[in-house]
């Protein structure tokens, strides 16, 4: 008789197959990879439903019930599927894993001055600059998925600059058509050295059509005086479930700025938190999510003022449509002694069906004196002035909807840094909407 094992102690399986797998890793590592799976263990889902504030408006029980097999070799993906999904980085660096595992035949670096490599290469070739950073900043206890992606990831990506770099950075995290649910922990470390600058695409993408899960921990270390732009762009299929977590630590004077375009994924919980640890340091947080069906979108953002004379600016918009729930979570949270703070928020929705609902929950936790903050949050349909003016200049019903939801989301696709991403996103954003997917107008 098979031995079915409960859905949690699975993991616990996986990881002891991982360990056995690579015995040549350092010992820092796997005491590291150990605490994750210690962390896993001690907190467990987030499925219960009371007194669970941070999961109040997530229901992650059908994930937490699901089996994923983790694969052990990756699924083929061509480079031309690639380049038909993915058009907008023909110019960039590229690194891409495909269901987990580095694909150096897809993938295309220049070393002349920045490191772009696979993770596990840059544990072997620069394991005390790794070492300083990983899992410092995204801690195992941070969250059980957090914990659980220290625990098991397999490979990530790793980039270290030292100068201001032209050209921008892609990372694509491919999953393949598979027969069955597979999961995967993509990691990634960016750290960019004083007076540096690096421009970054992270993509998440399916092939396929079958549900995965991809569980993602992204640690970015934004030294003094440099900046980092930073794209996250969510385009797996409706049926997956997405969970990841972004941890930004700033120095002096450093700059930050991320812009997220959310499309992608049946199940979203994505947890964005900046730390502003010193003098001087700024951040600009942008998000579009854009749903449809019975897609769920959660974004918590917490970023914390630690320092004066600190900057921050959170701007996201949705656009909602079907039955699809989006959840917007802000926290602006300003420490003693953190006085000068300029911080300021705002969530915006756009909902084009009836039965499309949000729940919006800015907030602010002040803790200094002279500060400046606020926040905001938004939500209603078109505007039937708006309709009606449209009309009037001789358009159709769906042709005015259409130029009023780009309109809407221009905002926040004009602060895509990249060019060509931001022309390829300006296209995307009603192609993603089924009602305007075969009419989509170009403005």
């Amino acid at each position: 008789m098979t031995q079915v094992l409960p859905k949690d102690e699975r993991y616990n399986t996986d990881f002891a197959s991982l360990v056995a797998q690579r015995k040549q890793e350092p010992d820092w590592l796997r005491e590291l990879r150990q605490n994750g799976l210690d962390a896993f263990n001690e907190l467990g889902f987030p499925t219960a439903r009371r007194g669970n504030e941070a999961w109040k408006y997530t229901d992650i029980r059908p994930l937490a019930a699901g089996t994923f097999n983790h694969p052990t070799t990756p699924g083929e993906v061509s480079a031309a599927i690639l380049e038909q999904r993915l058009p907008f980085d023909s110019k960039m660096h590229r690194v891409v894993l495909v269901d987990g595992h580095f694909a150096p035949q897809l993938s295309r670096t220049n070393d002349d001055g920045m490191t772009v490599s696979a993770l596990s290469e840059a544990v072997e070739r620069q394991p005390e600059l790794v070492r300083e950073h990983l899992g410092q900043y995204a801690t195992p206890h941070h969250g059980a998925f957090v914990g659980l992606n220290t625990a098991l990831w397999r490979e990530g990506v790793f980039i270290h600059v030292t100068r201001p770099e032209e050209t921008p950075v892609h990372i694509a995290y491919v999953t393949s058509d598979h027969s069955r649910p597979v999961v995967t922990y993509p990691r990634a470390l960016i750290v960019a050295g004083p007076m540096s600058e690096v421009s970054v695409v992270e993509t998440f993408v399916s092939t396929g059509e079958i549900s995965h899960f991809t569980d993602f921990v992204t640690e970015v270390v934004v030294t003094e005086g440099a900046k980092v732009r930073l794209a996250r762009l969510l385009l797996e299929n409706q049926r997956s479930f997405h969970v990841g977590h972004v941890r930004v630590e700033q120095g002096r004077d450093s700059n930050f700025e991320t812009v997220s375009f959310q499309a992608g994924g049946g199940l979203v919980r994505v947890d964005t938190e900046v730390m502003l640890a010193e003098q001087g340091s700024s951040a600009t947080i942008n998000g579009l999510y854009i749903t449809s069906g019975d897609q769920h979108i959660d974004n918590m953002i917490n970023i914390d003022h630690a320092a004066p004379h600190t900057t921050s600016r959170l701007y996201y918009k949705g656009i909602l449509d079907d039955h699809s729930h989006a959840v917007f979570g802000g926290t602006v949270f300003v420490r003693k002694g953190a006085d000068k703070t300029d911080a300021h928020q705002e969530d915006k929705n756009l909902l084009l069906s009836h039965e499309a609902e949000v729940d919006s929950k800015p907030a602010l936790e002040i803790y200094a004196d002279d500060v400046k903050a606020g926040h905001g949050a938004t939500a209603g349909a078109i505007a039937d002035e708006a309709l009606f003016y449209m009309r009037s200049r001789g358009l159709d019903e769906d042709t005015a909807m259409q130029f009023l939801v780009r309109g809407f989301a221009a905002e926040i696709i004009e602060t895509v840094a990249v060019e060509s991403l931001r022309e390829w996103l300006e296209e995307q954003t009603l192609r993603v909407l089924p009602r305007f997917a075969r009419e989509a107008v170009r403005a």
